[in-house]
């Protein structure tokens, strides 16, 4: 046995040996095995959660809550929990049963235009994400003094190295150990001088809108929905399952994974539009202060320390992301074009795999150092083009769900169906009415008098 395993290529053989280890843990009935067990099968779920709450998420979530205060985002987040978690938990699924990455799933079952179609998507979408993961990187170094390009030379050669030089396993508790540091939002709310839990319960209770619907909400609500359900999603955990090696008997596993990880996804989303809610609202009602301003009031309020944790977090935030959009990215160019894909493959041997991603992470970089880009503007617009995205992605996804031949007894139940469809219908309504604001803001002015 041992000797058939080392005549396989690397990336399988990894694969492999992880496989072993984990049925080992799986036959032994010991509470302190199934907790290893555990430990050993989630990573995926958590990773894409917490990597969802990336530098455009935060400052997408910092300029929520400095422009709307305490009022309907926060129980809005919490309805996001269940659709981030009921949309992820579909790509578990998904992987566990095919053993196939997403991008080669619609390449193969829908053919290359359909294929490319959601492939550019993708690309492009993923493009414009790096973009704001390095505008947060950025702004959050410039906070201890670190000039922008040595920020974006810095982390662009960290993201490189742990893609390239760690294998899936030691890659995934590496990115795991980054994104721990996604929770310093938390206990920033004990900075705050007087929190109004009053204020939040009672938005739960009238999801007070500030200001009104108005085409500014829109665009907010809509940056928001892109930054919490977004494409990169479903490739990047569809693949992370396969390359993981995880199967139909981990299922539940991967499951639970998600949970967490759209649990913490959620609370740390809602603790930062409380702390620019509770500090820099009524401060910047058009949104005009940007995530520097935004700081700058932040440590007026609540002093320069918390406001440092606050860019560390913004700085990880960014970090993480940039870690799982390149292997996204990777994965799903690889997926579609049949070439080797796993980041268990030496560096010498996965050259197609990694350096598309590495192309794209080093130009959008790169951006960033342009002199008076509209950055602050250019974040919550990537947020926006995500959502608009989004329905024709999540509708390979049910198609796919659907397919008894993919899925076999696993494929979506009803209610499953009607949820899914349900949450296409929110997105392409909401994309609807920013489109009005847009191109016809008197008609659209009328209708938000209506709402």
């Amino acid at each position: 046995m041992e000797e058939k395993i080392n005549s396989l290529p690397a990336e399988i053989r990894l694969r492999a040996e992880d496989r072993i280890h984990i049925n080992l843990h799986r036959q032994s009935p010991t509470l302190i095995s199934r907790i290893e067990l555990f430990l050993m099968l989630i990573g995926p779920g958590i990773l894409v959660m917490v990597a969802d709450n990336d530098a455009g998420g935060v400052i997408t979530y910092a300029q929520t809550g400095s422009i709307f205060g305490l009022g309907f985002f926060i129980p809005f987040m919490v309805l996001m929990l269940p659709v981030a978690f009921f949309v992820q938990e579909m790509t578990v699924r998904l992987g566990a049963v095919t053993h196939r990455g997403h991008a080669e799933m619609i390449w193969k079952r829908y053919g290359k235009f359909w294929g490319s179609f959601s492939l550019g998507d993708l690309i492009i979408a993923n493009f414009l994400t790096f973009i704001t993961e390095f505008i947060g990187i950025t702004i959050g170094m410039s906070v201890f003094g670190i000039p922008r390009f040595v920020s974006v030379i810095v982390f662009v050669s960290l993201v490189i190295a742990i893609q390239l030089f760690l294998r899936y396993y030691t890659w995934e508790r590496v990115s795991l150990v980054i994104a721990a540091f996604n929770l310093v939002f938390i206990p920033l709310l004990f900075f705050l001088p007087h929190p109004s839990v009053k204020d939040i319960l009672d938005s739960f209770a009238t999801w007070r809108i500030s200001g009104g619907v108005s085409s500014l909400f829109i665009y907010v609500l809509l940056a928001n929905l892109g930054t919490t359900i977004a494409p990169w999603m479903l490739f990047f955990q569809q693949s992370a399952v396969v390359d993981k090696g995880l199967t139909k008997k981990d299922i539940k596993f991967g499951q639970r994974d998600t949970l967490i990880g759209s649990t913490i996804m959620v609370v740390v989303a809602i603790a930062i539009i409380i702390l620019t809610g509770t500090t820099v609202y009524g401060s910047d009602a058009n949104g005009s202060l940007g995530i520097t301003g935004i700081l700058q009031l932040f440590a007026k309020r609540v002093g320069s320390f918390p406001m440092e944790l606050f860019a560390v977090g913004l700085i990880e935030a960014g970090f993480i992301a940039a870690i799982a959009i390149s292997a996204s990215t990777s994965w799903a160019i690889s997926e579609a074009f049949g070439w080797k894909r796993s980041i268990n493959l030496p560096a010498k041997d996965g050259v197609k795999f990694y350096l598309p991603s590495f192309i794209a992470l080093v130009i959008a970089a790169s951006v960033t150092l342009i002199p008076n880009a509209p950055l602050g503007y250019l974040n919550l617009t990537v947020q926006v083009i995500a959502t608009i995205f989004m329905p024709a992605a999540m509708l390979f996804l049910l198609l796919l769900l659907n397919d008894r031949g993919v899925m076999g007894n696993m494929v979506n139940k009803r209610w499953q169906n009607a949820i899914g469809f349900t949450i296409i219908g929110f997105l392409i309504t909401m994309n609807g009415l920013y489109g009005l604001s847009v191109a016809t803001p008197t008609i659209f002015n009328h209708l938000a008098g209506v709402l």
